[in-house]
């Protein structure tokens, strides 16, 4: 079976989602196409390479991904095939598969040279560039005759935290807010693992808040299930499924989830310090 999967930062209101899905079946009806979102704030290279990430290796192997985020076609600007973890990635070449991929290097990085002749006019890079090439390869067809193998594409640096030693802290920063209102930092749990290992204990603090313990999930913190109402909008700081720090709001949401109660944003400095 075939799979393609659609990310996208278009929204839902206007056609550009349906065009592609049209698109596609236009070119191959057999091809299974399933979006992961399209909810992508405008341009968010950042919270792209975070959804996409942890989302594109619960498909099978050799599923095509479509990345339309920052990906209005310009001549000047190349669009790329990237090849890896044994999946195939389309997206502008704007340094976003840099930050999907900044721990695995790439089997294989394709220039798209289809629909890239001087007289050929793209109007939507994702239905004129994007869906050609996948549906090309969810034929069988080789990248080869779509792109020429280049050696490497833009690199963007993501956001790493560091540790400051004099201080004994942790310094990381918010990188990502879901749909509950949980604040995601860039903190690794083998990150803080392992400097923690020569210390006591520790105190998460941001803004003028602070947590001292990290639970392994959400539910966690429910000590006594028959009273498990009594922990509604109790405060709390876990590793979440993809290892990151997480201030998260038990049973939370957008209107009054963690976002919402401690007031970070993306980019607001998050502190550990270990004493």
């Amino acid at each position: 079976m075939s799979i393609i999967t659609l990310t996208s930062d278009f929204g839902c209101l206007d056609y550009r989602v349906s065009a592609m899905k049209g698109k596609i079946l236009s070119l191959n009806p057999e091809v299974n196409t399933i979006d992961i979102t399209h909810d992508i704030q405008a341009y968010n290279l950042i919270q792209t390479s975070y959804i996409v990430r942890n989302a594109y290796k619960y498909f099978p192997s050799g599923t095509i991904h479509i990345v339309s985020v920052d990906s209005f076609f310009h001549k000047s600007r190349k669009n790329i095939l990237y090849k890896a973890d044994g999946h195939y990635f389309l997206a502008a070449d704007n340094g976003l598969l840099s930050l999907v991929f900044f721990d695995i290097k790439p089997e294989a990085i394709y220039e798209i040279t289809l629909n890239n002749r001087f007289d050929d006019i793209v109007n939507f890079t994702s239905t004129d560039v994007f869906v050609p090439v996948a549906v090309h390869l969810t034929n069988g067809g080789l990248p080869e005759v779509i792109g020429r193998k280049i050696e490497s594409a833009k690199q963007l640096l993501f956001p790493k935290p560091v540790y400051n030693e004099p201080e004994k802290m942790i310094i990381g920063e918010v990188m990502y807010i879901d749909n509950f209102g949980n604040i995601i930092s860039n903190i690794n749990k083998d990150f803080f693992e392992t400097l923690a290992k020569g210390f006591e204990s520790f105190t998460i603090k941001f803004r003028n808040l602070s947590l001292s313990k990290i639970y392994s999930s959400h539910t966690e913190l429910v000590v006594d299930w028959e009273r498990e109402t009594e922990y509604h909008g109790q405060s709390a700081a876990i590793f979440n499924d993809s290892d990151q720090l997480e201030l998260t709001i038990y049973k939370g949401s957008k209107k009054n989830g963690a976002k919402t109660l401690f007031g970070l944003n993306v980019g607001e400095n998050i502190y550990i310090e270990f004493f």
